[in-house]
């Protein structure tokens, strides 16, 4: 089946503490959205990659590309969104094929071909699927003054690539915008669909900052 990769890159670079936007700072010699895109295109030399990004992003994004050589994997841009939702909205006016659709973060390179086929695979075969890692570190759940321990076995952190059928991707974008949605599986469980969880790479971290760029070049380095 065809298939799509809409790789979202918003990201300003507040919490980040710098003036370029993050998914634009050097990791292991080359932008964050470099490694991302790349990742996806060596997995699946076949799969179509929509990169959403401010407007006012894009001359800057293609003097990078020529700055860094990065020519020969093709891409399409596409204006990104007020929010998360709106960028995916948009690139998705440019799914016109049946696919399986995966919509990742532009500041996630590490994630790997393992999870990302998985993704794809599972999504062929059930409508969905998100990766998803088991939490580590103790909860507690706090309620205004309140706060109490719950049970970490019974909870995830979520990743992506998050993919599903574009059927159903589709028509849950066409759904008014809510502060509820979290992630995409959010907009798709909105429409009564069952998501189906994978197993992630713990090393498909976000990269929001500069503690997450240190941890990502010793990854990456190994």
């Amino acid at each position: 089946m065809h298939k799509y990769a809409i790789i979202v890159a918003g990201g300003k670079g507040e919490r980040m503490g710098t003036e370029v936007p993050k998914q634009f700072l050097e990791l292991a010699g080359k932008p964050i959205l470099m490694h991302t895109i790349e990742k996806f295109f060596k997995t699946f030399p076949i799969v179509e990659i929509i990169v959403a990004l401010p407007e006012n992003q894009f001359d800057f994004w293609k003097e990078l590309c020529c700055k860094y050589k990065f020519t020969s994997i093709p891409h399409q841009l596409v204006k990104g969104g007020e929010t998360r939702f709106h960028s995916v909205k948009n690139a998705l006016e440019l799914v016109k094929q049946k696919s399986i659709v995966a919509i990742h973060d532009g500041v996630r390179p590490l994630v790997n071909a393992k999870t990302i086929k998985t993704c794809f695979n599972e999504a062929e075969k059930k409508g969905n699927a998100i990766p998803v890692v088991p939490v580590v570190e103790s909860l507690r759940y706090v309620n205004n003054e309140q706060n109490e321990a719950v049970k970490r076995s019974s909870f995830r952190l979520v990743q992506t690539p998050q993919c599903f059928g574009s059927e159903n991707i589709l028509k849950a974008y066409q759904q008014q915008f809510d502060a509820s949605f979290t992630d995409d599986a959010s907009v798709v469980e909105r429409l009564g669909e069952k998501i189906h969880l994978v197993a992630g790479n713990t090393e498909n971290i976000k990269i929001t900052s500069p503690i997450d760029i240190a941890l990502a070049e010793v990854l990456i380095s190994r």
